[in-house]
C-alpha cells in the first residue's frame, strides 16, 4: 500500500475480463446498454461507466475505450461471464464481439509509475488522464490506459498472455516498482472513495445512490439530445432530477478498530438508518475508514452516528471522500 502511495507498485489484473466490440454503428449499440456519451469519444479515450439494469440498478462497473473503430470494456471478474453473455446477445446479427481471452492485464500504480515505464517505451510520455494508446514495452505490443483503481497516477496494460510474465519481469527491474498484491489493491481504492461492485454497488443500488451520477453525461439526461435509452434509464433520470431517499457516504470511526462491510448503522436513539458496504484500515492515514449507505438525513458531512461492531456501538462520523487526496494526472473535463 505505501509503495504504491509513495512510488509504484504492479498489479496482476488479469482475472478481469476483457473484450472489444467492432463494427458499424457499435457506438450507438452500446449505448444502448450503458449511460455514456460514445458517439463522441474520440479515438484515443476512455470512460467510466456501468451496465444498469431494467430496475435502474448496477450490474456492473466498467471502463471502455476506444481505438480506431473498436471499443474495449474491461469489466470485473466475478461479472465478466454474464457481461460477455449480455453483449453477445446485444451484438448478434450486428456487430462483432470478442472476448480477450488471450490477453492479461497488468496495473502499474503510483506517482513515479509512468516516469519509470517511459524509459521502456517513451511513447506513454504526454498521455493524458482516460487516455488510451497502442505502444510497444519491450519489444512486446501492449495497449497502454492512463487510469487504476487507487487514486494515484498510473497505467493498465493490456497484453498477449504469452507475453504478460516476460513483460512483468522487465517491469519489476524498474528501481521505483515493486510487485503489489490485490489486498492493498482493496485499502487504496478505498481510502480513494471508490466503488466495489458487490459490496458498494450492485444489482439493487442505483448510480445514483452511489454518487456516480458524474458518470452520466449531459446528452443522455433529461433535457439531454440522447435522454434515456438504456435500461432503467426512468427511475436514474428521475433521481438525477429529484434526489434519492440514500445516499453512499465515507465513515470515519473514532479509535483505531475498524469497522467492517454489513455492520449496521444506528442513529442517537439506536434505530438502524443504514449499512456499511466496505471498511478496513487506512494505512495513508493511519486510521480506520469506512463507506456505506444512510438515509438522506444522516448524509451530511459531520453527523455523528454509531456503527454495531459484535453487538457494541462504537462512533463513527459521516465524512465527504476520498480519505487519501486523487493524485490523476490530470482531469478532463466532463461531458
Amino acid at each position: 500500500h505505501r509503495q504504491v502511495r509513495a512510488s509504484a507498485g504492479l498489479f496482476d489484473v488479469s482475472h478481469m475480463g476483457q473484450a472489444t466490440v467492432f463494427g458499424d454503428d457499435s457506438a450507438r449499440l452500446l449505448e444502448t446498454m450503458l449511460p455514456a456519451n460514445l458517439l463522441d469519444l474520440k479515438n484515443g479515450s476512455q470512460r467510466y461507466s456501468f451496465f444498469t439494469n431494467d430496475s435502474g440498478g448496477v450490474l456492473d462497473d466498467l471502463m471502455i475505450y476506444r481505438l480506431d473503430d473498436r471499443y474495449t470494456l474491461v469489466v470485473n471478474a466475478a461479472n465478466k461471464k454474464a457481461d460477455f453473455m449480455l453483449l453477445q446477445n446485444l451484438c448478434a446479427g450486428m456487430v462483432e464481439f470478442q472476448s480477450m481471452t488471450n490477453h492479461a492485464l497488468l496495473a502499474l500504480q503510483g506517482p513515479r509509475a509512468c516516469s519509470a515505464l517511459q524509459r521502456m517505451s517513451p511513447d506513454i510520455a504526454g498521455m493524458p488522464f482516460m487516455g488510451a494508446k497502442r505502444v510497444t514495452i519491450s519489444g512486446m505490443p501492449c495497449t497502454v490506459t492512463r487510469s487504476g483503481y487507487t487514486g494515484e497516477d498510473g497505467v493498465e496494460i493490456s497484453v498477449e498472455a504469452s507475453d504478460a510474465l516476460d513483460l512483468a519481469w522487465k517491469i519489476l527491474e524498474l528501481p521505483e516498482v515493486e510487485p503489489v498484491g490485490l489486498g492493498a489493491r482493496d485499502s487504496l481504492r478505498l481510502e480513494a472513495g471508490l466503488c466495489l461492485h458487490g459490496n458498494d454497488i450492485g444489482p439493487d443500488i442505483s448510480p445514483v445512490e452511489a454518487g456516480l451520477q458524474w458518470a452520466i453525461p449531459y446528452c443522455r439526461r433529461t433535457q439531454g439530445s440522447r435522454r434515456g435509452g438504456f435500461p432503467g434509464a426512468d427511475r436514474i433520470l428521475a433521481e438525477i432530477d429529484n434526489g434519492t431517499l440514500r445516499r453512499r457516504v465515507g465513515i470515519r470511526p473514532e479509535g483505531k478498530a475498524p469497522v467492517r462491510a454489513h455492520a449496521d448503522l444506528l442513529d442517537a436513539n439506536g434505530v438502524q438508518i443504514g449499512e456499511v458496504s466496505s471498511g478496513g484500515f487506512g494505512p495513508s492515514i493511519n486510521a480506520p475508514v469506512a463507506m456505506g449507505y444512510v438515509a438522506k438525513e444522516y448524509s451530511d458531512p459531520g453527523t455523528a452516528l454509531h456503527a454495531l461492531v459484535r453487538d457494541k456501538p462504537l462512533p463513527v462520523t459521516v465524512c465527504s471522500m476520498p480519505f487519501s487526496p486523487h493524485r490523476y494526472h490530470t482531469k478532463e473535463k466532463k461531458e
